[in-house]
C-alpha cells in the first residue's frame, strides 16, 4: 500500500484498528484474477508473537482453493472516509481529496481442523456480541447439535499468519493547523455518519490545534 510518511501507522496502532473493526476484504490471486470476500475476523496471536487472523468462508467460496498454506494473501480493512472540498480550505490553490483509515495484512492462509473451527466459531461470535451489551450474548450452545452440526459443513474455517502490517490513517495531518481545522469542522458539519467520525479522528490526532482556535474565540468575544 503506497503511503505517504505523513499517514503511515506503526504496527502496533495498525494491528490495534485491525482487530477493533474485525471486518475487511479478503483478497487473492487464482493466477488469472484477483478473487476477493467481504468476512469477518478476527486477530490472535502464536506463542512467538505473530499475528493471526482467524476467519472462515463458505465451503464453495473460491478463495478456498487458493489457500495452500504458501501463497500470500490480503485483507484489507477500511475505516471511516469522508470526501474534503477545496472550498472549505483557508489557504487557496487545494485540490480535492479523500480522507480515510486503512489497514492491510498479508501472509499465507492455511486451513483450520475442525476443532479449530468450532473455536473459532465461538471467538468470532463472543467478539461481536460483546458489541451488543447489556443484551446477553447470543452462543452456539443455544443452537440444538444437530442444526449446528449442519451449518458448520456448509463452512471452513481458516487462518492467515500476518507476516506484513501496513497502515495510513490520511487525516491532513500534513496541513496548517488553521486548514487542519477547518476541513474537521466541515466534516463535522456535514450529515454523513462518516464525514463526522473522520471529523473527531482529526481532534484526536491534534488536540492542540482546536484548543488554539477556541482559545481565539474567547479572546475575541468582548
Amino acid at each position: 500500500m503506497y503511503t505517504p510518511p505523513f499517514f503511515k501507522q506503526d504496527r502496533a496502532a495498525s494491528l490495534k484498528f485491525a482487530d477493533e473493526r474485525g471486518f475487511g476484504t479478503m483478497c487473492a490471486f487464482d493466477g488469472h484474477k484477483p478473487v476477493a470476500s467481504p468476512l469477518p475476523f478476527y486477530l490472535t496471536y502464536a506463542a512467538d508473537g505473530t499475528p493471526q487472523a482467524a476467519f472462515h468462508v463458505a465451503r464453495h467460496n473460491p478463495l478456498l482453493k487458493l489457500a495452500d498454506g504458501t501463497s500470500s494473501w490480503l485483507l484489507a480493512v477500511n475505516g471511516p472516509d469522508a470526501y474534503v472540498s477545496p472550498d472549505w480550505y483557508v489557504s487557496p490553490d487545494q485540490v480535492p481529496t479523500w480522507l480515510y483509515q486503512s489497514v492491510h495484512l498479508t501472509g499465507p492462509v492455511r486451513l483450520l481442523s475442525d476443532d479449530e473451527l468450532a473455536v473459532q466459531i465461538d471467538t468470532l461470535s463472543d467478539k461481536f456480541e460483546t458489541w451488543l451489551l447489556p443484551k446477553k450474548p447470543w452462543t452456539s450452545g443455544k443452537m440444538t447439535a444437530g442444526r449446528l452440526e449442519a451449518m458448520k459443513k456448509g463452512i471452513v474455517g481458516l487462518v492467515m499468519t500476518v507476516e506484513e502490517v501496513e497502515g495510513s490513517f490520511k487525516l491532513n495531518q500534513h496541513k496548517s493547523d488553521a486548514d487542519y481545522t477547518a476541513i474537521a469542522n466541515a466534516l463535522g458539519a456535514q450529515a454523513l455518519a462518516d464525514a463526522k467520525e473522520i471529523a473527531q479522528l482529526m481532534q484526536d490526532v491534534r488536540p492542540e490545534a482546536f484548543a488554539d482556535e477556541t482559545n481565539k474565540l474567547e479572546r475575541s468575544v468582548p
